[in-house]
């Protein structure tokens, strides 16, 4: 683990993406609220704030973050479903990590409810794949 004891606390940002790929039937579905679990993004969303809250439990060396706020948005598009998670923290280390993982988490839930949309007649997921999880922002400071 990297020792960050010597830094200062100052206000760090991230936010991260990614998209899910889903096949028109499967938008369609999430649009018209027919699905067999519930509300796919509204579980998205928790899922992915969860998440983000427990990043050093399910990353090796990863510091326990104090996070001061997290935001999960999912948007439905037209090829499938792009989460947004945005977080915060007055702490001596950055929260990439944790922007990360509530946006993979966030897009690996609604796979899980989604797949029975998603599998062909084999029972395979030849459309399904997550994909650009990336950052696009990070902030230090003021």
């Amino acid at each position: 683990m990297v020792d960050v004891g010597g830094k200062r606390t100052v206000r760090r940002e991230a936010t991260a993406t990614g998209m899910i790929k889903l096949t028109p039937r499967t938008v369609r579905a999430l649009r018209e609220g027919k699905t067999k679990k519930g509300d796919v993004l509204t579980t998205a969303e928790l899922a992915g704030i969860l998440a983000a809250k427990r990043t050093h439990d399910l990353i090796p060396l990863c510091h326990p973050v104090p996070l001061s706020n997290v935001q999960v948005r999912p948007k439905l598009r037209d090829t499938g479903v792009e989460v947004e998670c945005t977080v915060s923290a007055n702490y001596v280390t950055g929260v990439e990590m944790e922007a990360l993982t509530g946006a993979a988490v966030s897009l690996l839930s609604i796979w899980d409810m989604v797949k029975y949309l998603e599998k062909d007649r084999s029972g395979q997921y030849p459309w399904t794949r997550i994909a650009d999880l990336r950052v696009v922002s990070k902030k230090k400071g003021k």
